[in-house]
């Protein structure tokens, strides 16, 4: 059975999940790419701190297509960034923010699992292509903040119900589903290569 949970998010919350679960997310999402990284990070060195409170949050690495009806915005689409662009700027991230998950596709670095597991943060993975379906787990959208950095890569702050499914594919222990697979790879390319007799 999927499991829904309801940000923001506690650190017993994200250390109880477990990898390949799935879980649907309702409440606050933030979208953050390279610049919301880059910015809140450099803004942290200065002492400001960010327009919203990451702390237990639900980080999209996401630059949705979004458009305006009235005075309020929708998403139209809302497809994942491919998250291993964040890995240099990931781990500081967590340390100084404390996100309680990061939803993106493709999976991170060590160094990021690294921060996941010593500060209780887990990896959901979302369906790459999947843009129009991901913005239908979008209700609303509360607001924007940093727009100066382009729609893409602001700040959107959206109202989720049913968001998902999302696989947990980096756990709060260290697991990672990549790590597994990249493991198999090379099993099986050794397999393959001990029967054409190229080992």
């Amino acid at each position: 059975m999927p499991k829904k949970l309801k940000t923001p998010l506690s650190e017993s919350d994200v250390r109880a999940l477990k990898l390949g679960e799935t879980i649907y997310l309702d409440g606050v999402i933030y979208t953050g790419r390279d610049e919301v990284h880059i910015h809140a990070l450099e803004g942290f060195e200065k002492g400001k701190k960010p327009p919203v409170e990451f702390k237990g949050s639900a980080l999209f690495h996401c630059g949705p297509i979004m458009r305006k009806v009235g005075d309020k915005w929708e998403a139209v689409a809302a497809g994942p960034t491919t998250s291993s662009r964040m890995n240099s700027l990931e781990p500081q991230f967590i340390e100084k923010f404390r996100p309680g998950a990061i939803i993106g596709k493709g999976g991170m670095s060590q160094p990021t699992i690294d921060a996941m597991k010593k500060l209780g943060c887990v990896y959901l993975a979302i369906t790459g292509g999947a843009a129009v379906l991901a913005a239908k787990g979008i209700k609303s959208v509360s607001g924007v903040e940093w727009f100066e950095l382009g729609m893409p890569e602001a700040i959107w702050i959206l109202n989720a119900e049913n968001f998902g499914p999302l696989t947990v594919a980096i756990d709060a222990h260290g697991n990672s589903l990549f790590a597994d697979v990249n493991v198999k790879v090379k099993e099986n390319e050794k397999k393959a290569r001990a029967k054409l007799g190229l080992a």
